[in-house]
């Protein structure tokens, strides 16, 4: 059905980079310190001393660029962006404005099956501020100033995206990218990965947009798509009942589940833009440029057509094994081992994928999965011995050979289940006989639950069909 309006999304992407240190100083990066033990008179903005720049922060962020198709500018330079807040100790920010790093890039997405290109519309550097506490805290809110200086790469897409959907698509394509290039750890409630969406409405076929909210600092991609599917409906509230959308800021209530006002933004903040006085222009050399392409690992898109095509398997199976570099490189590291890469991928996909941490071995899975092929035990017993090997970190045969779970092989020991089972139930034998053949999967059934899961399936069927061909 045509809908009335039509929704208008960009995002804005900002990405704490993996370095052991912060952009303009030699205090750690590393999360969840006591607050403001990792500060210096630099991060802090004390009169007189001067910021010099992590090289380690340009070339994570000239990856980046590279990974994402965008054009990286010979010559970038740092500006100050004034604005005051008590997390902000030097009364401005460290950013890129006029010149970025990047600018002109696009990720590609798949929302139900149909491909997309979204344009990013520049990359620039700029140093992280503070963290204002108000939780647990009765009339005060503290400041933590270990997170200010750590280096941020703001990604900042053109509005092309259309639905909560492709939003959620592209960040976690965005997110795959950065992980798989090392130069964020994506953890999006850690704070090092986080969204503001740019979202308004138009009627449908009208080319100018219509005006826009932006809401802060979404920390889940399922928050980013709940958010987002709330503002849209909440616009068309407002037009329908004769409003105007304000252009404010606002933040997403995770417990009542609506976005509530944070402050009014009619017109742009003026923030004073000025070179900042401090850092030289940054100048890059295509030579610089080629050998970051050098060290450009296998992206996530590459990596799944090689898996298409080297391990054939469905594209399907590869889109998800490669979501996580760690999950690709547990599927190549098990296949190495024992090559049933279908089987393989079955089992991760079905029973791996929501683990933090991988809780097993490319040894132990595999080596479960051999046991599979040969015979040794049957796949619903191999369920069982995967959940053991889950909680005592045991091997798969140790734990057969324990718990007495051999799949039940030889013919004698099949027939004497099948005819304890057919004895049982001589009605159904003979119904089956008149032409009932349903019933043979009621036969199947009862057999494996009398072997307790152990028969083995394949002699199990053809020795169930000949003695059910056969009058007694």
């Amino acid at each position: 059905m045509a809908t009335k309006y039509e929704a208008v999304i960009g995002l804005e992407v900002h990405a704490q980079m993996l370095t052991r240190s912060k952009i303009f100083c030699g205090c750690s990066t590393s999360f969840g310190s006591q607050p403001n033990s990792q500060t210096c008179p630099v991060c802090l903005g004390m009169p007189g001393v001067l910021p010099v720049l992590n090289k380690k922060v340009v070339e994570f962020a000239m990856k980046t660029a590279l990974a994402t198709h965008c054009t990286i500018g010979p010559l970038n330079q740092f500006a100050r962006k004034n604005y005051f807040y008590p997390d902000l100790p030097k009364g401005y920010q460290i950013s890129q404005f006029e010149l970025p790093l990047a600018e002109r890039g696009r990720i590609e997405i798949e929302v139900n099956g149909e491909g997309k290109k979204i344009r990013i519309t520049r990359i620039h550097l700029e140093e992280d501020a503070g963290k204002n506490i108000h939780e647990g805290i009765e009339d005060a809110s503290y400041v933590d100033l270990n997170r200010t200086g750590v280096p941020l790469m703001e990604i900042v897409s053109e509005p092309d995206i259309r639905s909560s959907e492709e939003a959620a698509a592209y960040l976690k394509k965005l997110r795959n990218i950065l992980v798989y290039l090392e130069v964020c750890d994506g953890n999006l409630e850690e704070g090092s990965f986080r969204c503001d969406a740019n979202v308004s409405i138009r009627p449908a076929g009208q080319a100018a947009f219509g005006t826009r909210t932006e809401l802060k600092n979404i920390n889940s991609f399922r928050f980013v798509q709940k958010a987002i599917d709330f503002e849209i409906k909440r616009q068309e509230q407002v037009l329908e009942e004769g409003g105007r959308i304000i252009q404010e800021t606002r933040l997403w209530d995770t417990q009542k589940q609506v976005t509530v006002p944070m402050r009014s933004k009619e017109s742009a903040h003026d923030y004073r833009y000025f070179p900042e006085p401090d850092l030289v222009p940054v100048k890059i050399s295509s030579e610089w440029i080629e050998e970051i392409r050098k060290t450009l690992p296998e992206l996530p898109e590459a990596k799944k057509e090689r898996f298409v095509l080297e391990y054939d398997i469905p594209p399907y199976d590869a889109s998800v094994l490669t979501q996580s570099k760690k999950i690709a490189n547990f599927f190549e590291a098990c296949v190495s081992l024992y090559h049933q890469p279908k089987a393989i991928s079955n089992w991760i996909m079905g029973d791996l994928l929501n683990e933090e941490e991988i809780p097993l071995s490319p040894e132990q899975l595999t080596g479960m999965i051999e046991l599979i092929d040969k015979g040794v035990i049957s796949g619903k017993i191999a369920k069982t011995v995967f959940e053991e090997m889950l909680k005592t970190k045991k091997d798969a045969r140790a734990i057969v050979e324990e718990k007495g779970l051999l799949q039940i092989s030889d013919d004698e020991s099949i027939l004497s289940l099948i005819d304890r089972v057919m004895k049982e139930s001589p009605e159904n034998v003979e119904q089956y006989r008149k032409g009932k053949e349903k019933l043979f999967g009621f036969f199947v059934g009862q057999v494996m639950k009398v072997s307790g899961g152990k028969a083995n399936p394949v002699k199990l069927n053809e020795l169930l069909f000949k003695k059910l061909k056969t009058p007694s």
